[in-house]
């Protein structure tokens, strides 16, 4: 259930490293809390982020939710798929359900970010 080669947030976010580029998502985890996802509003590309910055919306059929930046740089890439088919997040949060790209400004900021380890650990005691 929690991919080995990713880190994740607090806030249930999934990162990706790729150089200096992380595609970010949200983790199954974070899928099935919300149920049906309905609609995803995203940060154009271009924007700046702060660590922790919300870098859009997801709402699903119970609430609707901020997504936060893993790590602080640009949005250099937006899934633009998730505008028309919002659905892609609940049916693949791992692939083709991936949300934005941010070019970091600091190596710092992934490090600090949970092992699946840790997040496995995380879940355990929020699940019901």
């Amino acid at each position: 259930m929690v991919p080995n080669n990713l880190r994740y947030t607090q806030t249930h976010e999934w990162v990706s490293l790729e150089a200096d580029v992380c595609a970010v998502g949200i983790t199954q985890f974070a899928v099935e809390q919300l149920t049906d996802v309905v609609f995803v509003e995203l940060i154009k590309a271009g924007k700046q982020v702060g660590v922790k910055d919300a870098f859009g919306q997801i709402e699903s059929v119970k609430s609707v939710n901020d997504l936060y930046a893993p790590v602080a740089g640009e949005i250099v890439a937006r899934n633009e798929a998730l505008e028309k088919d919002p659905t892609l997040v609940s049916a693949d949060p791992y692939g083709k359900g991936w949300m934005v790209k941010i070019k970091m400004t600091s190596q710092a900021d992934y490090d600090k970010l949970l092992t699946p380890e840790q997040y496995e650990k995380q879940i355990a005691s929020q699940a019901h």
